[in-house]
């Protein structure tokens, strides 16, 4: 482990650094799903969802459908499907043990994202479910969160990265095998990473739901 000169580790150090936030920045957090929060989700097809096992282990899982595949219920609440993957469910642990998650919604050519703090219930109420259906496959369970708060994040990060700009573009063949490659390497595998990857276009083309 590389060892570090330097570090920050009290809220006063931390501060002598980064100035505190301006009252606009504080103000903008909301407590319910207004009309802007509800019409940016509306057109997402993506969020990713942070969560915790509550005693330091994190994870963050992307979410992807059709716009408006997460339904805004009430003011206050929001439900996410949960579609075919690999199993290790690793959200849905977390929230067993330590029910707080955090959302960043994102729209593809949009320099703005959402961001949104709640507690989040795992749900496999029928009628919801079944609202849910794509394709004659309806969810086993669906992820709802209650808002604490939600806010708008500036563009400042997704115009540095150039994330929706062409030039950023990977090569489709190098993309393709990477993951391949990865599961093969990290889990040694007794098999080829041709063969995986056919595995793995196979799981894309038959189980998006």
């Amino acid at each position: 482990m590389v060892e570090f000169k330097e570090t920050i580790t009290t809220l006063q150090e931390l501060r002598e650094v980064v100035a505190p936030p301006s009252e606009f920045v504080i103000a903008k957090e909301v407590n319910r799903f207004d009309d802007y929060c509800r019409d940016f989700i509306c057109r997402s097809p993506f969020v990713l969802i942070a969560s915790s096992d509550g005693e330091g282990s994190i994870d963050i899982s992307p979410k992807g459908d059709p716009p408006g595949f997460v339904q805004v219920l009430d003011d206050r609440t929001l439900a996410i499907p949960d579609r075919l993957g690999n199993h290790r469910a690793d959200t849905f642990v977390n929230v067993v043990r330590h029910p707080f998650v955090g959302l960043i919604f994102m729209i593809p050519g949009t320099k703005n994202t959402l961001r949104v703090r709640g507690r989040a219930t795992i749900v496999r109420d029928e009628d919801l479910r079944s609202s849910m259906e794509v394709k004659g496959s309806v969810p086993d369970l669906a992820l709802v969160v209650e808002l604490t708060t939600a806010y708008f994040h500036c563009a400042k990060c997704i115009i540095r990265s150039g994330l929706w700009s062409i030039d950023g573009v990977v090569e489709k063949d190098a993309d393709d095998l990477l993951l391949a490659e990865a599961m093969v390497k990290h889990g040694e595998l007794p098999i080829t990473v041709e063969q995986m990857q056919e595995i793995i276009l196979n799981d894309e083309a038959e189980r998006l739901y």
